[in-house]
């Protein structure tokens, strides 16, 4: 993109009047702007905005990575090296000022460059002699008299929290300085910018996103810098506009761009796809649970039980040449390319476990995936284990328990009434013939295997978390632009199941022996991962716990699956999770814009502020249930997992 350093002015075409003035006309009638200028240069503007981000390429530099801090930006300019003396750069500077100031009152340039490789520090420990990596630094200038203190102030705050290699950031900052480029001049002279209510400063960054002798740049260090500077330029935008202009922003996650490129569409059609091809649980499900069960039991108990699983639908070999293939590095939107590249990954973990589903490779997937058990985890699930299964004195739930085709007939007609709401809920029950019992949402369908018996006194509550919360989900996020909301964004089992146990609670069905059972799963998945036996941990959870044989069975074949599954204790470290996420101030309402992580919040709340997200169509029913107002209020106020133990 810049020229060499032989490049005279002359060597340069000049930036039409034309060209300025039909810009400036499309932003005045709210249009978007993406105008490749002359020798290299682009000018991508989303909306009329106050602000715009400016970076000039110096000449005769590589630069490497310094253009992407503010690629990802709603209003930038990027021109090559020798742009300052390329006659139109300035008149198109002033003229965008000008317009944004006919509609605003004020705006603000922020001009970003990098400073010389040479100044990245190369120390080393005064004791062992090892590289010390360098912490993030910035030098904001500011040039007298137009000095935005408090917008400058909420970028230099927020430039302070980036954090790189356990150091946060350092900020220097420059009163009466130059706030352009070494070597470069001013895109808008100070009394220029003083009759038109114009603010420039000056941003320099070390560039510590790459290597000073060689140039390379360092990926992950450079991903982690657009995510802190985006945010950093955003605060200072949203600040100077509340204060400086006549529009109001609802939050600074507005300023972000509104209008993604057709890339990351695509990105997300394919990765969805992708993750549309397989049905995770499915696979790593035994389909002969029930006969491996009867041996176990033949065996006294003391037996390795033999699990089969269903045949592979399609190659993971083949699948994960597709994951691998997709382009997310390309998507320079810092807020969506963390997003899209976790998924990414977790889909290619995902596919090498079921390669590996009956075989020792299958549980190191799984621990990275889904996680160990936390040592304050386990201990929590013991305690829970030391609370009866049922009060004496507190009569049991004699009704006749709910079979397979009367549960279905029931979520059957729960699915409806969300069908009358949302004509594209397109959920269907199916009886499995191929799962003996249990119940299980995969692709947007809930499965209920053929022997399937629920106590009366659970069916709200099952109803509640597989249509209300698991169907639910997946259909607001297929009513998302982001694909991705359906099929699950990585992580998101542990929130997700949190949620749909909590919804067990809010209709009054979460009873001891459900929260003992997640308990249970806990210790056991804690136990199989630290290689005890099946045996073992199935005999731990009869006597020590006080399990029926039966119930200990599923708990241990359900984490001893695949080769050891970690999954089962996502429900109550997501139920953890959630009551302390309600229990702190967070909304409900965010979580169920689709299948997400407590992390993806604040970015779902950013996509749905900048426009790209929409409000989810469905609210779940159990949200109206009458007992579900106080529950909520008493979680708000603040309560643990043990408190949620019926009296």
């Amino acid at each position: 993109m810049s020229p060499t350093p032989t490049d005279t002015p002359a060597d340069f075409a000049a930036i039409p009047s034309e060209l300025i003035e039909r810009v400036c006309k499309r932003l005045k009638e709210g249009g978007s702007v993406r105008e490749v200028l002359p020798d290299g240069g682009l000018l991508s503007i989303d909306r009329l905005r106050p602000f715009l981000c400016v970076y000039r390429h110096t000449a005769g530099r590589s630069d490497a990575g310094t253009d992407s801090l503010v690629r990802g930006e709603a209003s930038y300019l990027m021109v090559p090296g020798n742009a300052p003396a390329r006659k139109g750069l300035r008149p198109l500077v002033r003229r965008l000022a000008e317009t944004a100031n006919e509609r605003f009152g004020a705006f603000f340039i922020i001009e970003l460059w990098a400073s010389p490789d040479e100044e990245v520090p190369q120390e080393t420990h005064s004791k062992t002699g090892e590289v010390l990596l360098p912490a993030p630094r910035f030098t904001v200038h500011e040039r007298a008299p137009e000095r935005p203190g408090p917008s400058v102030n909420e970028m230099i705050f927020a430039l302070e929290l980036i954090q790189l290699h356990g150091q946060t950031g350092i900020v220097d900052v420059i009163l009466k300085g130059i706030a352009h480029p070494p070597g470069a001049k001013p895109l808008i002279a100070n009394k220029d910018g003083l009759k038109i209510n114009c603010f420039v400063v000056g941003l320099e960054i070390l560039p510590v996103f790459r290597n000073p002798k060689t140039g390379e740049v360092f990926p992950d260090v450079l991903r982690e810098m657009q995510l802190g500077v985006g945010r950093a330029l955003r605060k200072a935008f949203f600040t100077f506009s509340l204060r400086r202009t006549n529009t109001r922003p609802e939050h600074w996650f507005a300023l972000g761009r509104s209008r993604l490129p057709e890339l990351v569409w695509k990105i997300d059609r394919q990765l969805s796809e992708i993750g549309g091809q397989f049905s995770f649980l499915l696979q790593v499900t035994p389909i002969n649970s029930e006969a491996a069960w009867n041996d176990f039991k033949a065996g006294k108990f003391r037996e390795v039980p033999s699990f089969n699983y269903r045949p592979l639908p399609a190659d993971p070999l083949l699948l994960k040449r597709q994951v691998n293939n997709v382009r997310t590095e390309k998507v320079v939107d810092a807020t969506l390319a963390h997003v899209l590249r976790q998924t990414q990954d977790e889909l290619d973990r995902m596919l090498t476990m079921l390669s590996d589903v009956g075989t020792p490779r299958f549980l190191p997937g799984s621990l990275q995936i889904f996680g160990a058990v936390e040592p304050e985890l386990l201990e929590l699930a013991r305690q829970m284990l030391q609370v009866p299964a049922q009060k004496s004195g507190v009569n049991a739930d004699n009704s006749a328990p709910v079979t397979a085709a009367q549960f279905a007939r029931r979520a059957s007609e729960e699915i409806h009434s969300y069908q009358k709401q949302l004509p594209t809920f397109a959920a269907k029950v199916e009886l499995r013939e191929d799962m003996f019992s249990g119940l299980m949402v995969s692709s947007g369908q809930l499965l209920i295997g053929r022997e399937t018996s629920v106590p009366a006194g659970r069916v709200e509550a099952l109803l509640a978390h597989e249509v209300g919360t698991h169907l639910v989900t997946f259909y607001n996020g297929q009513a998302q632009p982001l694909r991705l909301l359906s099929t699950g964004l990585a992580g998101y089992d542990s929130l997700q199941e949190g949620l749909a146990v909590l919804s067990e609670h809010l209709v009054g069905g979460l009873t001891r022996g459900r929260l003992r059972m997640l308990a249970a799963r806990v210790v056991a998945a804690h136990m199989m991962s630290n290689n005890f036996p099946f045996s073992e941990t199935w005999q731990r959870l009869v006597d020590e716990f006080d399990l029926e044989q039966r119930s200990a069975w599923t708990v241990t074949m359900r984490v001893y699956r695949g080769g050891g599954l970690t999954k089962d204790a996502v429900y109550l470290r997501g139920l953890v999770e959630i009551l302390k996420y309600i229990g702190s101030g967070g909304e409900l309402d965010p979580l169920f814009i689709g299948k997400l992580a407590v992390q993806h919040v604040p970015v779902m709340q950013e996509l749905v502020y900048r426009e790209i997200l929409k409000t989810p169509p469905l609210t779940p029913h159990y949200m109206t249930h009458p007992a579900a107002a106080a529950a909520l209020a008493s979680v708000r106020k603040g309560i643990t997992v043990l408190d949620l133990f019926p009296s």
